[in-house]
């Protein structure tokens, strides 16, 4: 049980230093609004779980920046190899190779059997691109089957394969884009007496469905093992198992997106790893970079053979760039040494009981859910009925920002006001227990 310490709203270092008027006229004036609304404040810096404003005031980041700060911010080892690598070999034609790409290709390409292959790239959504290119080209097929709340990225094939948010008004997806539902045990679609989520009816469900849409040329199947935009839903033990078999029959590949859960954040290395369950492709990059721009398509050799001599081709910019390379190899090597899987593990226990206690304490708490360090908590108007608390779930994000606490809430009316709370690797039981102490305040400050 956690002794939930009340934590006042933050005071002001320099009351004026964020309301810098030059400052936001100048994001008036000139920053292009790229999806929701930006925090008042000016962030200067960030150190370890915490990002400094402007004030001088700490603000604790439980969504590790944009879920991807596995290590923290600007971690001894990371700044380390940045500042060293910068100085040797930043950037190179994409034809030319270099020690830390081909090293951290191999370090990758031997910790999952099966998927010796690697491509390094920028972004989640480049490291999807490139695997539905190459599911494309291998199965000669063009169908890509994603779940209804999923989210792969903002360009071409990516957004296509997303459907969580912001598909109207930008005119058609790529051909041969299906959905499915995900299977959500919160709010099952399909039940079985006992009201639990009969996630195998619902899926055999939906591919009679994809059967019934399909030309003949379902080429994949992309699915993140966390569904995190969609409100942190999970894939029920089983589940990855059985859309593998129905992949299978239909000579589709099947892709795992782990840009959130991989590298160690659910408590194993891949999230896959806890179903036994190998994809054909596997996609990684935020956690991969610790925050820096940093994302891996892995494959095996036969299907990197079949797409090399089929003609594949995915030249970006900053494809096999070394200095984010040398940052991923320091990642690993901090992951391994650290013991921070298991600390995933370990952390993400004690955050999950601490919620589960908030959640026996405020009735708005509708569900807690997740895995390791990738934990979801859902705001309801009651329990009974499970709607979503959407103007709730903002009042507790604001109170909460105010005493020093950020998270990030999927505020979707389809998918409920779900709080992500992501904390890097590297969280203090201290740093989570004021975390938590801080929810409990702005949970109640919000009832008024």
């Amino acid at each position: 049980m956690v002794d939930f310490e009340e934590v006042q709203p933050l005071p002001t270092g320099s009351p004026d230093a964020n309301a810098d008027p030059a400052f936001w006229s100048a994001v008036s004036d000139h920053v292009l609004r790229y999806g929701g609304t930006f925090e008042r404040r000016i962030i200067e810096r960030a150190e370890g779980s915490y990002v400094f404003d402007a004030a001088g005031d700490a603000i604790l980041d439980f969504t590790s920046g944009q879920m991807s700060a596995l290590l923290g911010h600007s971690h001894p080892a990371i700044v380390q190899t940045v500042r060293d690598q910068v100085s040797r070999l930043d950037h190179l034609l994409s034809g030319m190779l270099s020690r830390p790409v081909v090293e951290l290709s191999a370090r990758l390409g031997s910790m999952v059997k099966g998927l010796e292959k690697v491509l390094l790239l920028s972004t989640g959504a480049e490291s999807n691109e490139a695997a539905i290119r190459l599911a494309k080209l291998v199965t000669g097929k063009y169908e890509i089957v994603a779940f209804s709340k999923s989210w792969h990225g903002m360009t071409g094939a990516a957004a296509s394969a997303t459907y969580s948010t912001n598909r109207k008004g930008y005119g058609p997806a790529n051909v041969g884009a299906f959905a499915i539902p995900a299977p959500n045990a919160y709010r099952p679609r399909f039940t079985h007496a006992d009201g639990s989520l009969d996630w195998q009816t619902e899926l055999d469900d939906a591919f009679a469905l994809i059967d019934g849409q399909s030309t003949g040329n379902l080429a994949a199947f992309i699915a993140e093992p966390i569904l995190s935009s969609g409100g942190i839903i999970e894939l029920p033990p089983g589940y990855l198992a059985a859309l593998r078999k129905k992949c299978d029959e239909r000579g589709m590949l099947l892709i795992l997106d782990e840009a959130q859960t991989g590298i160690g954040r659910t408590g194993h290395m891949f999230a896959f790893e806890r179903d036994g369950v190998t994809p054909d492709i596997l996609t990684l990059s935020k956690t991969l970079g610790a925050g820096l721009p940093l994302a891996a398509t892995l494959t095996s050799a036969r299907s990197e053979e079949l797409a090399h001599e089929k003609g594949f081709l995915f030249y970006t910019t900053h494809v096999s760039d070394p200095l984010p390379a040398a940052v991923g190899l320091t990642v690993l090597d901090v992951v391994e040494k650290g013991g921070l899987v298991q600390r995933a593990r370990q952390a993400g226990q004690r955050l999950r009981a601490g919620l589960e206690d908030l959640q026996q304490r405020f009735e708005c708490i509708g569900d807690v859910r997740g895995r390791g360090l990738l934990l979801g908590l859902e705001i309801v108007a009651d329990r009974s009925g499970r709607a979503p608390d959407l103007a709730m779930g903002e009042r507790i994000g604001a109170q909460a920002m105010a005493r020093g606490l950020s998270m990030n809430i999927v505020k979707l009316p389809a998918m409920g006001a779900v709080f992500r709370i992501a904390p890097p690797l590297t969280v203090s039981d201290e740093e989570i227990d004021r975390g938590l102490a801080i929810m409990a305040d702005s949970i109640v400050a919000a009832r008024g």
